[in-house]
C-alpha cells in the first residue's frame, strides 16, 4: 500500500506526528475520499469497442442522457473532427463520473451487491488502440492504478492487446478483461480465455460465462459465477433494465447453461485456493462445497489475487456493448476488484540521485544523494532540515498530458500524489527549474470542464494556463518558496519516474508557404510536439528544412491534420520517409575544447574534454569515481567524469567536490549530457542521428571551469562542440555506416494464404521469418524486443465454457477455428521498416482482404549488401 496519498510530517525521531484534531478529520476525509476513487484506463486493440463500451458507462452512470455512436460521430470521448471523421480514438480523453449513480432515478439496475451503493467516483481514461498512438497509451498507463483490458470476442487476443497487456504489466497495474462483440457470428468467449493463458501468460480467472439461448442460439445475457445467477437483456433496449435470474429459477431449456455457471464457480474457487490461503480456510469450511461458499468472500478473495500482481490472475467478464449487454456488471467489477489510489503502488521518485518511494521521503526515510558540495557538513545540515522541509511540502503531481484548446490554451493534465493543488498554487517544474502560478483548475469531461478549487490527492484534474510544463515533469508547491528558485535543495530535485517516448521513424518536411509564415509555423510546431512528445522537430542543416517525426505514418498523417486544419498553420507537408541513423566505426582520440563566447549579453567560458567510441555490449563504462555519471538515452550513451587530469604530483590530490555557488553536480552533469546529445543529433557523412555511440566527457573542475564565466549553457556548448569535434576526426578517418529501423511484424492470415504471405515477407521484402503460429491456444506472444516479463502457463489447466459454434466445442479450443471454418495463423518476423511501407494493401490483396498485422519497432541494425548501396543511392539522388 502507498502512504502518499495525504501530507504528513515527521519529527526527529522519525515518528509521525499527530496535528490538530481538525487535521486529524480533514486527513480522515481525504481518506474516505481517495479510497472511493479508481483511476482506470481502457485498453484494447483497434476496434475491440473500447469507446462504444465508454459510451455506456457514462450513459448508465446517469453522465449522459443518450447513447453516442462512433458512427455516427456522436460519441464523448472522441470529439476530435479527426477522430469523427475517421471512427478511430487517435488521443486519450479523460472524464469523470460516479458509480453508482450518485442520483436515485438514474439507479436501474445495477448487479452490484448493497455493500457495493456508495458511489465511487470513476476518473476513466479512453485510450487509442492504434499501434502508432502507442505513447498515448503508455502516457495514460503511467498514472492509472488499473485497468480494462477490452477483447474482441471474435478476433480473440490480437497482436496490439498483446503491446499494450505487456506495458501495463511493466508498471504493474492491476487489470481486468472484458470480452466484448459476444453477439457477432463466430464469437469464440471459450477460445479467447485460452488465448488470454496462452498469448497474455495470465490466469483467467471466469467470472461470467455467455448464455446463448438454448446453447447455440443468439447471445442474451450473461451467467455470473461468483454470485450463481444469470441476468438477461431485452433485445432492443438501450440495456438499463434487464432481469437477476437465480441459477435456480432458470428454465428447464437452459439446464445446461445453469451447469455451466456451476461448472465456472468450481473453477473460479480451485483457482482462488491456489494462490490465497484464506480462500482454503472458506472452501474447507463449508465442507468443500464450492457452491456453498459466500459470493462476497469470493469477491474478496480475488479482489486479493487481482492486488497481489504475483499471483497473475485476471477476472474476466463478457458481454456485448454494442447491443447493450454486459457493461453495469464491469462497472461494478471496476469498483469491487481494481485498487483505489491508497491501495496502489508507491510511486517512484529521484532526489538529487537518490532513488526512492514518495512514501519513504514523505516519512524522512529518503536521504538526498550527490546534491551539491559532498561535505560531511552539507549531509548533516541535510538530515536536520529534512523535518521542516518535508512538513512545508504542500502537493507533488505529475503532467502526464498537455493539449491545447483554442478557447483557453494549454491545458496540463496531472495526476496529484501527495497533498493537493490549490487554486493559484505556485507550481514549481523541477525538470525545467521554473515556477508557474497555476489560475485555475478544472475537472475534465472529455471536451467539456467545470471549475473547482482543489485537486487532492489520488485524483486527475486539469491545470489551464501553464506555459512551461510538459508530459513528464513532476510539480510542487511548497511553503514559503522562492517564486524564482522555487523549494530549497534538495526537494527542487525531486521528480517521479518520468514517462518514456518511443523513437521516432517516420518523418516528413514541413514547408511555409512563404517566408512570412516561417514564425506562424514555428510557433504550430512548438504546440504539436508539446502536445505529443512522441513528435519531434529538428532542422536540416544543409537544406535548412524543418523536419518532423513521428511514430508511424498514420500518426504523420493526424499531424498534418492537426496543424492545418486545427492550428491553421500554413503550411506544407512532403512526403514520408524513414528515419535513418548513422554510426561510427572506430572510435576517436580525446579531443578538447575551449569554448569563450558572449552569450546572451554575458560572457561564457568552459571546456571540456570529448571522447567517442562505437557502443556495443562489451563496452565498458567508467564509473571509478564518486561525481561520475552516465546516461542511456536514444540508443547513445554519455559517461562524465568529473576528475582532475593533471600530471603535476603537487596538483593530484583527489577533487573534494567544491563548486562555485552557481552550480551544482547535478547541473554540470546535466549541462554536459545535453551538450553531448546535441551534438550526436546530426551525422557527419549522411546527416542522420548517431546511434550506438558512446560519448565518455571528462572535466576537471580545477581547469575547466572559470568562475562566474562558466554557466550551464557554457558547459553545454563545450561539451556538443568537443563532442562534434571527435565524431567529425573518427568519422572523416575511418568512415561511418548507415543503420535502419527493423520492425516487429506480427501477421495474422488463414492458412491458405500462409504459404504466400511468407514468402512475400522472406523473399520481396527482406524479412526474417521468426515463428508460425496458430493463432488460437497454441501461440505464443508477438515477438517483442524484450523478453517475455510474465511466465507461461499450461493452458490445458485453464476452465474455459464451449462455444456455440463450430464441429464440437473439444475440437474449437484447441484449433483456433475462424468465422468461416478456415485455420488463422499468425506469422511473427523481423522486417526493415523500409519495407512495411504501404504493406497493408499489399497484403489485403494477397489475402483476399483478410489479412492484418501489427507492428512495433524492435531496433536499429547496420544497412549492408546489395540494400546499402540502393539505399546510398536514393539518398544521394541518383
Amino acid at each position: 500500500m502507498s502512504g502518499a496519498f495525504v501530507n504528513f510530517w515527521v519529527d526527529e525521531e522519525g515518528n509521525a506526528e499527530v496535528g490538530e484534531e481538525e487535521e486529524k478529520t480533514k486527513a480522515q476525509d481525504v481518506s474516505t475520499e481517495v479510497s472511493r476513487t479508481r483511476n482506470i484506463g481502457i485498453i484494447a486493440h483497434i476496434d475491440a469497442g473500447k469507446t462504444t463500451t465508454t459510451e455506456r458507462m457514462l450513459y448508465y452512470s446517469g453522465h449522459t442522457r443518450r447513447i453516442g455512436n462512433v458512427d455516427e460521430g456522436s460519441t464523448v470521448t472522441d470529439f476530435l473532427p479527426a477522430e469523427r471523421a475517421r471512427g478511430v480514438t487517435i488521443q486519450s480523453a479523460a472524464i469523470s463520473f460516479h458509480w453508482p449513480p450518485l442520483f436515485v432515478g438514474d439507479l436501474q439496475n445495477t448487479s452490484a451487491n448493497t455493500s457495493n451503493l456508495v458511489p465511487h467516483n470513476i476518473n476513466l481514461i479512453d485510450t487509442p488502440g492504434h499501434a502508432d498512438f502507442t505513447f498515448e497509451v503508455l502516457r495514460s498507463l503511467r498514472i492509472l492504478d488499473g485497468a480494462v483490458c477490452i477483447l474482441d470476442g471474435v478476433a480473440g487476443v490480437e497482436a496490439q492487446t498483446e503491446k499494450v497487456w505487456y506495458q501495463a504489466a511493466k508498471y504493474r497495474i492491476p487489470k481486468i478483461i472484458y470480452v466484448n462483440k459476444l453477439d457477432r457470428d463466430g464469437a469464440a468467449f471459450g477460445e479467447t480465455v485460452k488465448q488470454i493463458a496462452a498469448r497474455l501468460h495470465a490466469w483467467p480467472a471466469v467470472c461470467q460465462v455467455p448464455w446463448w439461448e438454448r446453447g447455440r442460439g443468439k447471445f442474451v445475457g450473461l451467467g455470473d459465477a461468483i454470485g450463481l445467477r444469470s441476468f438477461k437483456w431485452t433485445e432492443g433496449g438501450d440495456g438499463k433494465d434487464f432481469q437477476v435470474i437465480s441459477i435456480d429459477d432458470l428454465p428447464s431449456s437452459e439446464a445446461e447453461f445453469a451447469l455451466e455457471i456451476k461448472k465456472a464457480r468450481r473453477a473460479l474457487v480451485e483457482l482462488l485456493s491456489e494462490h490465497d490461503e484464506r480462500m482454503v480456510e472458506k472452501y474447507l469450511e463449508v465442507d468443500e462445497d464450492h457452491l456453498a461458499i459466500a459470493s462476497e468472500d469470493i469477491m474478496i478473495s480475488l479482489r486479493r489475487c487481482v492486488l497481489n500482481q504475483s499471483s497473475n490472475i485476471v477476472p474476466v467478464f463478457a458481454g456485448a456493448s454494442f447491443q447493450n449487454m454486459g457493461v453495469q456488471p464491469l462497472l461494478d467489477a471496476v469498483i469491487q476488484l481494481l485498487p483505489s489510489p491508497i491501495e496502489a503502488l508507491d510511486p517512484e521518485i529521484n532526489l538529487g540521485g537518490a532513488e526512492g518511494t514518495l512514501s519513504s521521503l514523505l516519512s524522512g526515510k529518503l536521504v538526498s544523494a550527490g546534491i551539491g558540495p559532498k561535505s560531511k557538513a552539507s549531509t548533516v545540515k541535510f538530515k536536520k532540515q529534512s523535518t521542516a522541509l518535508i512538513k512545508n511540502l504542500e502537493s507533488c503531481a505529475l503532467a502526464f498530458k498537455v493539449v491545447h484548446d483554442s478557447r483557453r490554451g494549454a491545458l496540463v493534465y496531472v495526476r496529484v500524489y501527495s497533498g493537493s493543488i490549490k487554486r493559484q498554487s505556485m507550481l514549481f517544474n523541477t525538470n525545467l527549474q521554473v515556477s508557474e502560478r497555476a489560475p485555475q483548475l478544472l475537472k475534465m469531461y472529455a471536451s467539456d470542464s467545470v471549475q473547482i478549487d482543489t485537486i487532492p490527492a489520488g485524483q486527475i484534474g486539469v491545470i489551464p494556463g501553464l506555459k512551461y510544463a510538459r508530459t513528464g515533469d513532476t510539480l510542487i508547491s511548497y511553503t514559503g518558496a522562492n517564486p524564482k528558485s522555487g523549494p530549497p535543495s534538495p526537494l527542487n530535485t525531486l521528480q517521479l519516474r518520468p514517462i518514456e517516448v518511443p523513437p521516432a521513424v517516420f518523418f516528413s518536411s514541413v514547408e511555409p508557404h512563404s517566408m512570412s509564415e516561417e514564425k506562424t509555423v514555428k510557433s504550430a510546431l512548438d504546440l504539436l510536439i508539446r502536445e505529443d512528445p512522441s513528435l519531434q522537430v529538428s532542422e536540416d542543416e544543409e537544406s535548412g528544412q524543418t523536419l518532423l517525426s513521428g511514430m508511424g505514418d498514420f500518426h504523420l498523417e493526424i499531424a498534418r491534420d492537426r496543424l492545418v486544419n486545427d492550428m491553421k498553420a500554413k503550411a506544407a507537408m512532403g512526403k514520408i520517409e524513414i528515419a535513418y541513423r548513422e554510426s561510427i566505426l572506430e572510435a576517436s582520440s580525446p579531443d578538447i575544447y575551449v569554448f569563450d563566447k558572449e552569450q546572451g549579453g554575458k560572457q561564457g567560458r568552459a571546456s571540456c574534454i570529448a571522447h567517442v567510441e562505437p557502443l556495443s555490449e562489451t563496452t565498458q563504462i567508467p564509473l571509478d569515481d564518486e561525481y561520475a555519471y552516465s546516461a542511456y538515452e536514444d540508443g547513445n550513451r554519455v559517461t562524465i567524469s568529473l576528475k582532475p587530469t593533471t600530471d603535476d604530483a603537487s596538483e593530484a590530490e583527489p577533487w573534494d567536490g567544491d563548486l562555485p555557488p552557481h552550480l551544482s553536480i547535478p547541473s554540470l552533469h546535466s549541462a554536459l549530457k545535453n551538450g553531448a546529445l546535441a551534438a550526436l543529433s546530426r551525422g557527419i557523412n549522411y546527416a542522420f542521428q548517431l546511434h550506438n555511440t558512446h560519448v565518455l566527457l571528462t572535466l576537471d573542475p580545477r581547469k575547466h571551469i572559470f568562475g562566474t564565466d562558466t554557466t550551464p549553457a557554457a558547459l553545454s556548448s563545450a561539451a556538443r562542440l568537443a563532442t562534434k569535434a571527435a565524431l567529425k576526426a573518427t568519422a572523416l578517418e575511418n568512415g561511418s555506416v548507415l543503420m535502419e529501423p527493423v520492425m516487429n511484424v506480427t501477421v495474422s492470415v488463414d492458412e491458405a494464404s500462409l504459404g504466400a504471405v511468407v514468402n512475400d515477407i522472406s523473399s520481396s521484402r527482406g524479412g526474417h521469418i521468426m515463428s508460425l503460429d496458430d493463432a488460437g491456444v497454441t501461440s505464443g506472444p508477438a515477438v517483442n524486443s524484450t523478453p517475455d516479463p510474465l511466465p507461461r502457463i499450461d493452458v490445458a489447466r485453464v476452465y474455459a465454457p464451449p462455444d456455440p459454434f463450430g464441429p464440437s466445442a473439444s475440437q474449437t479450443r484447441g484449433q483456433g477455428i475462424a468465422v468461416d471454418g478456415r485455420r488463422q495463423r499468425n506469422i511473427t518476423a523481423r522486417v526493415p521498416l523500409k519495407e512495411m511501407v504501404g504493406y497493408l494493401k499489399h497484403l489485403r490483396s494477397l489475402t483476399g482482404g483478410r489479412g492484418t498485422f501489427v507492428m512495433g519497432a524492435d531496433r536499429f541494425e547496420r544497412v549492408v549488401g546489395q540494400r546499402e548501396k540502393v539505399l546510398l543511392k536514393e539518398l544521394r539522388g541518383f
